[in-house]
Parts: structure tokens; sequence; C-alpha cells
């Protein structure tokens, strides 16, 4: 994504101090000169960014049931992963599909990317159409324990309303998919 041009709202970085870095994510705390002149400080997630995976498979979006640490619980969610360094995110959609699900995609197209929180984090998520779906092997990660799920439309809106589908990308998704991205991507409109 782009950065905006020049905004009589941007803030200049006078410095960065390094706080935290582990194996996902690093934490930053930038010293800003405001527009007004005065200063302050901003924490900032660095994230090497994600991708994410549509996939309806006759009839039914594929999600993945996983415990999420930092919620508590249980999620359902689109198949997803981080990025690793220099990693293409098309071929990063493919991957985390297969690995995640054990389906592959005959063909695969970007639907959108977003940022998940650009208050405090520079995560970008690449959201992609996945079609032509085959069946075959999970391979997930060692540290990696979750189900697959199919779910029609009306169950994923009912699992929205529920709570029991609460991340962003989800939540888009199900939206795309009941606007009908699918088949438009799909007749190339």
């Amino acid at each position: 994504m782009k950065k905006s041009s020049s905004s009589p709202l941007n803030e200049t970085t006078l410095s960065t101090e390094a706080i935290f870095t582990g194996k996902v994510i690093s934490l930053q705390v930038d010293t800003v000169q405001l527009p007004d002149g005065n200063q302050a400080t901003r924490e900032v997630v660095k994230h090497p960014g994600a991708v994410s995976v549509l996939a309806v498979h006759d009839g039914r979006l594929l999600l993945v049931d996983q415990f999420r640490q930092p919620m508590g619980r249980c999620e359902l969610e689109i198949p997803a992963g981080k990025l690793e360094k220099g990693e293409d995110p098309m071929e990063a959609a493919k991957r985390e599909l297969q690995e995640e699900t054990g389906y592959t995609c005959g063909k695969i197209e970007p639907l959108h990317s977003f940022y998940t929180s650009p208050g405090f984090a520079d995560e970008i998520i690449h959201l992609y159409i996945a079609s032509d779906l085959q069946k075959g092997e999970m391979s997930l990660d060692e540290d990696e324990f979750l189900e697959v799920y199919e779910a029609t439309l009306e169950e994923c809106e009912a699992y929205i309303a529920e709570g029991r589908i609460a991340d962003a990308k989800t939540i888009l998704a199900v939206y795309a998919w009941r606007q009908g991205l699918l088949d438009k991507q799909d007749k190339g409109l």
C-alpha cells in the first residue's frame, strides 16, 4: 500500500527506540514532531505482514478453528498466516491454504489488502480469493493445532452474530462472499 502524500497532518519521526524484538513482532517507541511543532511519543508494533484466504468449496467457506492465546479461546477464522521474509504474498496464501486445510487451488486472485490496527501496528493482511479447490493433505507447523470446518454463508453469519467469528479478516471475507465478490471475481468483473 502507498504512503500518503504530503499532508499538513503528517508527523515527523525524530527518534526511534527499540523496546522488544520477538519471533513475530517487535515494539518500538517513536518520538515524533506533531504538526503544531510539539513532540509526542508513539508506540509502534512492527509486523512482517500476513495473508488470508477466502476459499469456498461446494458452497461452504473453509474455516479453521484454533485456540488464540490473546483472546483466551478458540476462534473460527479463514486460513491465514504470517509472511516469511521476502516471501511473495500470493505464494504465501497458497502455502497457508494447503498447510491449514489440505486444499490446493487452481486459481488465486487478490481481493484486498488492509491494515489490522493502524493506530499502533503496521501489520498489513493481503486477502486472496482461491477457487478451483482440490482436497489434499494438511501440513501444519509443529506448534499449530487446528480443526478444519466448512460453513455455509448462513452459518458464518450466525457465527459472527454469536461472536464465534470475531476477527476482522474473517468478517471481511464473509461480507465479501455475501456481496457476491466471488462470482464477480470469477467473471472478471
